[in-house]
């Protein structure tokens, strides 16, 4: 098989080494990733320190650069996400806001560099909202250059209102078991596709 790379990127509001939901939906993504011979790592981003923008670099010890040279390297986009007040996190809304310079950013056949990539989505929460949030990020991607495999969404979502969270869970929830390896099933099945003939030239 074609070696394909992934990147998880996850947006909890809570920095290493804190327990995240988001951290281990998304570590559980590329675990079922790696078992269709996709290697990656596990990202938070408040770990690192992103600037607010929408360039490829905001200067001034913005560490969006080194994550956007990882995502560039990778076939695979994994955005892991909590839900807040129904609204994906604002960390979730300010990675999208940087992956917005990748609309000016284009190959010598005027392809944006994010042609050919993959996105799927891992979402929890203890409120409604999984939809919503995944509905955002998915235009999102797709409109700077991601594509979309069929059923690219895993999530969980606790009783309303409940104290509840994922990472609380045991075992985890069979239905969630069963849409995160069809998440990675899908996603690698079209990353090796695209990988193999990408999009023709603009």
């Amino acid at each position: 098989m074609t070696d394909l790379r992934a990147l998880v990127l996850v947006c909890t509001l809570k920095p290493s080494p804190a327990d995240s939901s988001s951290s281990l939906l998304g570590t559980q993504v590329l675990r079922e990733l790696e078992q269709h011979g996709v290697t990656g790592e596990v990202v938070r981003v408040v770990d690192h320190q992103v600037r607010f923008g929408v360039s490829t670099d905001e200067g001034d010890g913005d560490e969006w650069p080194q994550l956007r040279e990882k995502m560039l390297a990778s076939d695979i986009l994994v955005i892991a996400a909590p839900i807040w007040l129904g609204q994906p996190s604002s960390v979730c809304k300010m990675v999208l806001e940087r992956l917005d310079a990748e609309l000016s950013e284009t190959d010598d056949e005027g392809r944006m560099l994010t042609y050919g990539k993959v996105a799927a989505i891992a979402v929890v929460g203890n409120e409604d909202g999984a939809h919503h949030v995944a509905a955002e990020c998915q235009q999102a991607l797709n409109e700077v250059g991601f594509s979309l495999p069929a059923s690219g969404v895993t999530y969980w979502v606790g009783e309303a209102l409940g104290s509840t969270d994922y990472q609380d869970v045991t075992p985890a929830p069979e239905q969630t078991t069963s849409m995160t390896k069809t998440v990675a099933a899908n996603t690698a099945h079209l990353a090796r596709v695209l990988k193999e003939s990408g999009y023709p030239a603009v």
